[in-house]
Parts: C-alpha cells; sequence; structure tokens
C-alpha cells in the first residue's frame, strides 16, 4: 500500500520521497490496453472494457472517476495557472467524487447482503485518510506540480488495483447472511418472516464488524431486542400455521422453538467484560446458523407435508 507520509510533512524534500513511495508495480493484473500514452509520453490511465464489473451503476462511475483524474492532469498541465488554486479545487473534485461513489458502492453492496462489505470499507477509508493527508499550502509551485502528478498516478493506480482486485468480486460470494431460494419453505407467510430474521441478523453482523461506529454497543442492544421480539412473533405465527394444517411434528418445532427463545433471553452484553468483540462474533455465527439449519432441516418439511396433503 503507497505511504503518504511525505504529503503529510512540512518541508519540500518530502516531495521527492513521496516519488519514491508512489513507484509500485501490479504485477499480473495491468493490461496494456488499460492505458494510453499522451502527448508528452506519460501514461494516462483510461477505463476500458476489461475492467467492468458487469454492475451498470458503479461501472459508470468507475469510468467517471477516470475522467476525473485525467481532465486533472490536463488542468495542471496548462501554463499560465495559478497551481495551488487548481491544486486545491482538483484535490476537492476528486475528494467529493469518491465520498460519493464509495457511499453509492457501499449502499449497493448493503442491499444485496454482501459479505465483503467490510473489507470494502476499510478500503474506502483507508483511500479517504491519504486523501485528506494532502496539503499544498506547505509546497511552492513546482514541488505542488510534481507533488500532484504523483498523486495523480497513485490514484490511477489505486483505482485500477482497487477494481481488479475488490470491485470485481461483488456480488461473486453468497453470503451466509443472505435469505436464498433454498431457504424457501413455500409458505409464503413463513418464508417472508424468515427472511426478515435473515436480515435482522445481517444487521448484527454488519454492526459488529464496522470499524466507525462509535455506539456500536448500543446498536447492538437495539437489534437483539428486535431480533427477540421478531422471533416470538415469528414461532408464534409457525406454530399457529402448523396446528391449522394438523402438522404432525408440530411437537419438534416447540420445543425447538422454546430452545432458541431461551438462549435469546440468556443474551446479556452487560455482563460481558472481557473479548466482547469475539464474543459477538460467536454470537451473530450461532444465531445465524441455527436459523440456517432449522429452515433446511425443520421448516422445509412444513412446506413439503402441505404439496403432499394439496393444503
Amino acid at each position: 500500500m503507497l505511504e503518504m507520509e511525505a504529503i503529510k510533512r512540512q518541508d519540500h524534500k518530502g516531495v521527492e520521497e513521496f516519488a519514491e513511495y508512489s513507484c509500485f508495480e501490479l504485477e499480473g493484473v495491468m493490461n496494456p490496453e488499460s492505458y494510453e500514452v499522451n502527448l508528452k509520453g506519460e501514461f494516462m490511465y483510461q477505463f476500458t472494457e476489461d475492467i467492468r464489473i458487469g454492475i451498470e451503476e458503479i461501472d459508470e462511475e468507475h469510468e467517471r472517476f477516470f475522467s476525473l483524474i485525467n481532465e486533472a492532469q490536463a488542468m495542471l498541465d496548462q501554463s499560465g495557472i495559478d497551481v495551488k488554486i487548481v491544486a486545491t479545487e482538483v484535490i476537492k473534485r476528486l475528494k467529493d467524487y469518491a465520498i460519493t461513489h464509495f457511499a453509492h458502492e457501499e449502499a449497493y453492496m448493503k442491499k444485496i447482503r454482501d459479505s465483503e462489505l467490510s473489507s470494502q470499507k476499510i478500503e474506502h477509508a483507508d483511500f479517504a485518510e491519504k486523501m485528506n493527508a494532502i496539503n499544498v499550502e506547505v509546497l511552492d509551485d513546482d514541488a505542488t506540480r510534481k507533488m500532484m502528478s504523483e498523486l495523480l498516478e497513485y490514484l490511477s493506480r489505486w483505482l485500477f488495483k482497487h477494481i481488479i482486485g475488490s470491485d470485481s468480486l461483488i456480488g461473486k460470494f453468497e453470503s451466509q447472511y443472505a435469505f436464498t431460494s433454498k431457504f424457501h419453505v413455500g409458505v409464503e407467510q413463513i418464508d417472508a418472516e424468515h427472511a426478515r430474521l435473515f436480515e435482522i441478523i445481517a444487521d448484527a453482523n454488519q454492526v459488529i464488524y464496522a470499524e466507525f461506529l462509535h455506539d456500536k454497543y448500543d446498536e447492538i442492544v437495539r437489534i437483539l431486542a428486535e431480533l427477540r421480539e421478531y422471533t416470538r412473533v415469528h414461532f408464534r405465527d409457525e406454530e399457529a400455521i402448523m396446528e391449522r394444517i394438523n402438522y404432525p411434528e408440530l411437537p419438534a418445532q416447540k420445543k425447538a422453538h422454546a430452545s432458541f427463545e431461551e438462549k435469546l433471553a440468556e443474551i446479556n452484553l452487560e455482563e460481558i467484560d472481557d473479548n466482547q468483540q469475539e464474543y459477538l462474533e460467536e454470537l451473530v455465527d450461532y444465531l445465524i446458523t441455527w436459523l440456517s439449519v432449522h429452515i433446511l432441516h425443520m421448516d422445509k418439511k412444513i412446506g413439503e407435508f402441505m404439496a403432499i396433503e394439496c393444503l
């Protein structure tokens, strides 16, 4: 990962150090068609078909990001400009667009319950931190031009590597928190309530791994309270359906439900002083595992029974 400590320094020697840090290779992922040579003979990265990830709105924003970087270089190449004013405006535009794009990308990943959302947030936050560290006020005009040239090269390379290494995986892995067709019982009300239970547990998991959420504990407490109440409502609804169809395995279902409700009632985060993060991770893993196994091994039989009995 490129270090940008040189930008933070209050002297001009930092610019030379920045140039050293900015020279890194993308071994195994560089496609010659992903860049072109400008009139000065410098490499200017372009958005090409081989780095499309197949999600239209994200691809469009990636393409715009590359365009902004190239537009920024063109602005800085002009003569007779106030380089510090231009550099300040360029940095602001790139930072603002990055924030907007990251928000859209993370919202999409949250919507599809992508298991890599937490990792993406960390990468995005790291990028934003580096951008926020830039300060052209301490540099003269020549140093500003050099620093900006190195910065734009870094941004191009970072974006290319990020798309290939991270964004291309969006939606490619099935999250254990995704309510997919394999969990469908075939009873509309039961399936809808199961889907909501998956969502609540997924929300808990996302909060647990949220690096920058200050009130994580309070949010977990709120989600667990919601889970307890919704679980109670769901079990009563499900048991009512089983009673109505004279389902033979109702007693076993009631026993399993009572056991899970008892487990939820025993959860008391105030008693967890040490290793709270580890405890929460294990707790959420237990919740999603229990729900998944219960649906696959017990609840799906309800739908099968109703199909056989033509109910």
